[in-house]
């Protein structure tokens, strides 16, 4: 295995720069996720960007979804948001840098002639590209510039050689110069292309490490072009692979590709969102659960996968359990309170903490915790009970047994103990088993056949609450 690569403290600075085209997906947030670990763990800067170019795509709800996301995963920037669109001006000096020194360059092809020289390529059996018409080149006599057209600006690409880097996932990576044609770093009206704006970002903003998608791979040699172009030394980069769906497929809204926001609505911890996503392509040994400090402290990109992860409803539900079961009542409470108000319910007079208690061992989402919550938070009727359910367990007998638990009720101390022990008590005096009362007990003071612990949940409702239930019989 490779040597931990060091680096001084403040010295390493990552970014994670979203284009506001949409919300923050599963993907994205990974990649912001191990952009700030990786960060934290060398106690360097992470840097949120905003590429925001694309005008007819772009929406301020889409950054404001962003900027929800990240909060809600608690991946807070130490700088920005920047915002592209704030920074034509940098852009626009540094194209006319270019043009001065000669890396860059006016070409006047329209479009149309641009498929045209694609089309002889093909024809050809060559790859289709620009075939570099206005590349100034000594002694190369340029076309005469056609009336009234504006030109684009292109990269001059080196003719010879490559362009290669030592990817942190992939390793070694190379490209043949003659694989890349000049690029266009700013179209006839002026403004700058993505590539272009990504590395005089990168460059001004001292970005050292880039972990990104791999569907920028293609990027990255025209990126790193660029960068030597303006004296620049390129960051390190690493390209980490997809998410795919549970069949392999890549990973899509059937598949539950949402926005990370949906997960909050869906009643999902961002702890456990950070846990699971962290684990989505990255590993420390065989730890499946760990915190925030951990995975900070266990940062390294020697441990990211070079092969695609594939997302998995059940495991995150495993790890959602696992962080409701671990939390502290009173702050799955304040998380479920606002849940269960939007359900009708309320929970005036209700000890939520304690009913948090009670159900939190069998529970994967805040959403089923307040759906269950409302056996406590809903007025009660008996009305709504299903009609079987009374045919079924509140029989002659069935009663006989509830109005003699409810008149020896009235004399206890209303505990769980004193309940349980008053149970025990009834079946006694009844001479029946657990069944015989439990259940009629549920389906008389709740209205469902299934329960938690009966006796914990009689506590909770409340002596006053279940002997009047159980006198409306």
């Amino acid at each position: 295995m490779s040597t931990a690569p060091h680096y001084a403290p403040g010295t390493v600075r990552t970014r994670f720069a979203p284009s506001p085209t949409g919300f923050l997906h599963l993907g994205g947030a990974r990649t912001a996720l191990y952009s700030w670990a990786f960060a934290r763990h060398f106690g360097g800067t992470f840097i949120l960007r905003v590429e925001d170019t694309d005008l007819e795509r772009s929406t301020p709800e889409a950054v404001q979804a962003i900027l929800d996301g990240m909060r809600w995963l608690e991946l807070t920037p130490d700088e920005g948001p920047f915002f592209q669109m704030q920074r034509m001006d940098r852009y626009r000096e540094v194209i006319a840098q270019m043009l001065a020194a000669g890396s860059a360059y006016h070409c006047y092809s329209s479009p149309a002639e641009i498929e045209a020289m694609r089309e002889r390529a093909r024809a050809e059996g060559r790859k289709p590209r620009y075939d570099g018409t206005w590349r100034p080149e000594p002694g190369k006599v340029l076309p005469p510039i056609p009336e009234g057209r504006k030109p684009v600006v292109r990269f001059r690409n080196p003719l010879d050689g490559e362009v290669a880097w030592d990817d942190m996932v992939k390793g070694p990576i190379s490209f043949a110069n003659t694989e890349l044609d000049d690029l266009i770093i700013a179209r006839p009206d002026g403004t700058p292309t993505y590539n272009f704006c990504v590395v005089v970002d990168d460059w001004d903003m001292r970005i050292t490490h880039v972990i990104r998608g791999d569907d920028h791979v293609n990027n990255t040699p025209r990126q790193i072009n660029i960068l030597r172009a303006l004296g620049a030394e390129p960051p390190q980069y690493g390209h980490v692979p997809m998410i795919l769906g549970p069949d392999g497929e890549k990973l899509s809204k059937r598949h539950g590709a949402v926005s990370v926001m949906q997960y909050d609505e869906q009643g999902y911890l961002p702890e456990a969102m950070v846990n699971y996503l962290a684990r989505l392509g990255w590993s420390h040994g065989d730890d499946e659960l760990f915190s925030r400090q951990q995975l900070v402290e266990w940062f390294d990109t020697r441990n990211l996968s070079r092969s695609a992860a594939q997302w998995d409803p059940k495991k995150l539900n495993w790890v959602n359990a696992h962080y409701i079961k671990h939390s502290a009542d009173e702050d799955l409470a304040r998380r479920v309170a606002p849940r269960i108000g939007k359900r009708g319910g309320s929970v005036q007079g209700v000890d939520l903490p304690a009913v948090m208690a009670l159900l939190k061992q069998r529970a994967e989402t805040l959403e089923q915790l307040a759906d269950e919550a409302m056996l406590f938070c809903a007025p009660f009727d008996p009305a709504a009970t299903p009609p079987e359910l009374v045919a079924q367990h509140l029989t002659d007998g069935a009663r006989a047994i509830l109005r003699d638990f409810a008149g020896r009720a009235a004399g206890i101390e209303w505990t769980r103990e004193a309940i349980a022990a008053l149970m025990k008590e009834v079946l006694a005096a009844h001479g029946v088993k657990m069944p015989a009362l439990g259940i009629p007990l549920r389906v008389a003071v709740t209205g469902r056949a299934q329960t938690p612990a009966i006796d914990a949940v009689l506590a909770l409702l409340g002596k006053d609450a279940v002997v009047a239930r159980l006198h409306g019989i």
